[in-house]
């Protein structure tokens, strides 16, 4: 039987509306799982049925991450978020951490990821130290490629897409203190943490 993918909620709009980008549950699906769409609920039982009932688990991209959810307070740069969508994808990541369950985190969602493992994240490249590029990329189009990330040997990572990878880049906040359990497997060329895994 074909693997069942808990897709958890990018996000809201228009006011009260939970959504997933479609390309995410197409992605699963064209990869051979079937996509299931894990709403926000407040409810640690339900988050406890999430995690049983998926084989495995895609956080995608979305909004900022509330600064205090990291010891942090808000700092110029900080974006749009979102208290009870980030409390909801923290416990669901830490819950399906548990679990030894598969689980790809994309964008925010490897930044919830770091977050979930008591790491943190700079609100702004801009506060990051050195010199860094636009990860911002201006295109029409999302999927044309922005930089070069380069992945560090003896990585899982590695073992999948090889020594390096040009990727499209739309996030404006970087990952800070590694979370406990990580390393970073892959940088841009001014040192930004572009994928995260656990040892």
């Amino acid at each position: 039987m074909e693997p069942k993918i808990g897709i958890v909620i990018c996000g809201f709009t228009d006011g009260n509306k939970q959504f997933v980008s479609n390309d995410y549950i197409q992605s699963v699906r064209y990869s051979g799982g079937i996509p299931l769409v894990l709403p926000l609920v407040r409810s640690d039982h339900m988050i406890e049925q999430y995690a049983s009932l998926c084989d495995g688990f895609l956080f995608c991209g979305g909004n900022d991450i509330t600064p205090l959810l990291f010891g942090q307070e808000p700092k110029n740069g900080n974006g749009k978020t979102n208290i009870t969508l980030d409390l909801f994808q923290i416990r669901t990541m830490k819950r399906i951490l548990k679990t030894g369950k598969a689980m790809l985190a994309i964008c925010r969602g490897m930044q919830i990821y770091n977050v979930a493992c008591d790491g943190s994240i700079y609100q702004d490249i801009s506060l990051q130290p050195g010199r860094h590029l636009d990860h911002m990329q201006q295109s029409k189009e999302r999927s044309e490629v922005s930089h070069k990330i380069m992945v560090e040997p003896g990585s899982q990572l590695r073992n999948y897409i090889g020594q390096k990878l040009y990727v499209n880049s739309y996030h404006h906040q970087s990952i800070e203190n590694l979370g406990n359990g990580l390393i970073a497997c892959a940088r841009a060329s001014d040192k930004t943490i572009e994928a995260l895994e656990m040892i």
